[in-house]
């Protein structure tokens, strides 16, 4: 493959993508009661407003970096940015909640575009296996762990001196700079034998995981109605009926021969047990904060930034760690040290500092930094040459499904009536679901430790 041309830019514009829709993805976590407030927005739909984005993610991140591949990197990086600032024009206009939670999902799939389409063109600029590879992936890692960092700062800034709708402005403004800049500084890239697009492909594993999602989403208020049933199970056929369609299609959006591969099955994984271990866990945490513990937002923010802070830093350290330790061995070590973490965080009580929880956060977070510059180098390699952008869709989705999965377990079990209400029956249903989450991140450790390479066997000749 010949070298790309302006690589630095590539990367610049690669971890911008990925940090701006990160920050988009957690302006509610800061902005979710002035938002409410204005909008009269009930639990429920509040509920909706934090998971919609993740919706719009999982249904699209396959599709899109699939797209990516076949149709250039840069074009739908490009269109997906457009799709970010004209859904984010739409939430900051939002009369009321329905209308913001189109829009968060039309976001998330602008985003998705972003984030798959920046590790293709991340791929392609920096062939896998070389220390440039290893570099850029760390900066992916750390522009993922950045945004999280930022985004309820900036928009608990923008909330208090323009009101909750200045971050969805912000988040306009700098999308279509970024479509500008990625149209005038990236080359295109696009695989060397494009497929044709499997649109029914498209269409059912959309409907599969919007269904399956809004299902979870739903189900936190208990899964006994009959609409959350019905959602689940639409889900869960329709996903079968992609897997039939993509084994009898010739160029499939997603090959199924690669779960017979163990770099691709410890990637998606890692991802999954991601989502469903530590994503879960900081995601439901603020709430823990706030309820539990009688603090405030912006201290919840503050904790989240002892995880996601620390693992920018470790994200960005990786590329210094020895080149023999394999993607396979860095996840299930990483994954086993922020189940570690997540220990930390058991034990709580109501009349305890929040900041009894930063050595555990900050533990988790330096073993998450180096989980999402592995995830962020392996999803890319563990796929054929070209297909980067979808694997590195096929692993985010993975990591937002199980962060669906992950968050609903605990908000169930956690906010589960026999334990009545309060803050310390908050607390205590904390401390009764996190050790769920713990066992995600372990079970996946030790998954992916078990996925290893096939020996190559050499025939033997006599003579």
């Amino acid at each position: 493959m010949p070298p790309v041309d302006r690589p630095r830019a590539v990367l610049a514009v690669a971890g911008t993508a990925t940090f701006l829709a990160l920050v988009v993805f957690t302006t509610p976590l800061a902005t979710l009661p002035s938002t409410a407030t204005t909008l009269g927005a009930g639990p429920e739909a509040q509920a909706w407003i934090l998971s919609s984005m993740s919706i719009g993610l999982g249904v699209a991140l396959l599709s899109v970096g699939a797209l990516g591949d076949d149709l250039g990197r840069r074009r739908v990086l490009v269109l997906g940015a457009g799709v970010l600032a004209a859904s984010s024009v739409l939430g900051a206009l939002a009369p009321n909640a329905l209308v913001l939670v189109v829009a968060r999902v039309l976001q998330g799939i602008g985003a998705a575009a972003l984030v798959a389409c920046s590790q293709g063109l991340l791929g392609h600029a920096f062939p896998a296996g070389t220390h440039e590879a290893r570099t850029a992936s760390s900066v992916w890692g750390a522009s993922l762990g950045a945004g999280i960092a930022a985004g309820p700062f900036l928009a608990s800034g923008l909330d208090r001196v323009v009101g909750w709708t200045g971050a969805y402005w912000a988040a306009a403004l700098a999308a279509l700079v970024l479509a500008l800049v990625t149209a005038r500084a990236v080359p295109e890239s696009r695989a060397e034998t494009p497929r044709p697009v499997d649109v029914p492909g498209v269409l059912v594993l959309a409907a599969g995981l919007a269904a399956l999602l809004a299902g979870l989403v739903e189900g936190r208020s208990g899964f006994a109605r009959p609409g959350v049933l019905a959602l689940l199970a639409a889900g869960v056929v329709l996903l079968a009926v992609f897997v039939v369609l993509e084994r009898r299609r010739a160029a499939p959006m997603l090959d199924l021969g690669l779960f017979a591969s163990p770099a691709f099955v410890a990637a998606t994984v890692g991802a999954l047990a991601t989502g469903m271990g530590i994503i879960a866990s900081t995601s439901f945490l603020p709430t823990v904060v706030e309820r539990g513990l009688g603090s405030t937002a912006v201290v919840g923010a503050l904790l989240l930034l002892a995880w996601s802070g620390t693992s920018v830093v470790t994200a960005l350290l990786a590329r210094r760690l020895p080149a023999a330790w394999s993607g396979r061995l860095l996840l299930a070590g990483g994954l086993a040290v922020v189940a570690l973490g997540q220990l930390l965080l058991l034990g709580l009580a109501p009349d305890d500092s929040p900041l009894s929880l930063v050595p555990g956060l900050a533990l988790a977070g330096a073993a998450s930094g180096v989980v999402n510059a592995s995830l962020g180098r392996e999803a890319v390699a563990s796929v054929p040459p070209g297909r980067g952008a979808m694997g590195g869709g096929a692993n985010n989705t993975a990591r937002y499904v199980g962060s669906a999965i992950g968050t609903t377990v605990i908000a169930v079990v956690a906010t589960r009536p026999s334990l009545g209400a309060g803050p310390a029956a908050l607390v205590e249903g904390w401390n009764d679901a996190l050790p769920l989450l713990v066992a995600f991140s372990l079970v996946g450790a030790l998954a992916v430790a078990a996925c290893r390479p096939r020996r190559v066997r050499t025939p033997v000749t006599t003579g």
